[in-house]
């Protein structure tokens, strides 16, 4: 359903449908794309997303549209001709693609077509937000876009990484079939500003626990590595992939090269918590890699891009959000 009344605009100016709006990337990706005078089609089923999170989208009147539906199932979208089409609905972390294990194949897949194709009819450049988990547990480190990964594809992971990986692959034959303009960021671990209390992913895992003075959960020996970037890193990655004519049929990692253990990592949370803080070791899920830090070489090569945030400044404004959402 539309949340507001299409109006129409007297002068031009680029459209863009965005799904998975009301999610933590999708909408601040939303944000992003109303600040450069983008006219904005927010999609999304809110199965992870949150209405809240489009608050300040919802204040750009005639310039930005929401409509709550599930792209798997039969939607309406207004006769109006996209321009460019960011595919980003999908459960990402794993506490949701478990509980949603079949709904996220589909969206990967059924969603993924749904998109490809109204892009095909709209002559739209389309973004593909991929994931590293293609890479699955890498025998190769850090991991370059030609590194064909190593994932289980029975696996209790395997419902998000094959699915992903199957998006690639249905995106590349669109390309091929139509000479479709599309490009694939394989996202590396985000965080920031509207993630999710209950996310189940250490960043917020972390802050929330050491802000509620509960021991922070430590999966494994703890040695296992993550490199984040945050989130406004990211969307400039995307902004930057989209609009950047040499990435068409590109796969690019868009992620923080920098890498540290997990231990090293609840460190660092500890002192900008200002808390002690202290860790409780439980088994390592099945499949969860043990090392993961993406090769930028690409992204600084194609689109001069890398990370600006650094790990102190994102995490304390991410901080600064969960002390509000736990009302501390």
């Amino acid at each position: 359903m539309f949340r507001t009344q299409l109006e129409p605009c007297p002068d031009y100016v680029p459209v863009s449908l965005v799904t998975g709006a009301g999610g933590f990337l999708g909408s601040h990706l939303v944000d992003r794309l109303l600040s450069k005078g983008h006219q904005v089609f927010g999609l999304d089923n809110l199965c992870t997303g949150k209405l809240e999170n489009l608050q300040n989208a919802f204040s750009h009147s005639g310039k930005f549209f929401y409509i709550q539906a599930d792209i798997v199932a039969n939607f309406k979208l207004p006769e109006i001709k996209f321009d460019f089409i960011w595919h980003l609905a999908s459960p990402a972390s794993p506490v949701d693609y478990r509980c949603l294990s079949i709904e996220t194949m589909l969206v990967n897949s059924i969603g993924t077509k749904k998109m490809l194709d109204l892009a095909v009819r709209n002559k739209a450049k389309f973004l593909l937000a991929g994931t590293s988990e293609a890479y699955g547990e890498p025998l190769l480190h850090p991991q370059p876009e030609t590194y064909w990964g190593n994932v289980n594809p029975v696996g209790e992971r395997a419902c998000y990484d094959e699915s992903k990986r199957f998006a690639e692959t249905l995106t590349f034959e669109y390309r091929r079939r139509y000479s479709l303009d599309t490009r694939i960021i394989r996202i590396f671990n985000t965080y920031g500003p509207r993630m999710q209390v209950n996310d189940g992913r250490v960043v917020p895992n972390f802050i929330c626990q050491a802000l509620r003075g509960e021991p922070m959960t430590v999966y494994g020996d703890g040695t296992q590595t993550r490199s984040f970037v945050f989130v406004s890193d990211e969307v400039e990655g995307l902004l930057r992939a989209m609009f950047c004519e040499q990435t068409n049929g590109e796969v690019i990692n868009i992620g923080n090269p920098d890498e540290y253990t997990i231990l090293e990592f609840a460190e660092i949370i500890t002192r900008l918590c200002g808390v002690e803080g202290s860790v409780v070791y439980k088994p390592l899920p099945a499949d969860d890699p043990t090392r993961r830090c993406p090769d930028i070489s690409k992204a600084r090569a194609l689109l001069d891009w890398e990370p600006t945030v650094s790990l102190n400044q994102g995490i304390a404004a991410t901080i600064d959000y969960f002390v509000k959402e736990l009302n501390i």
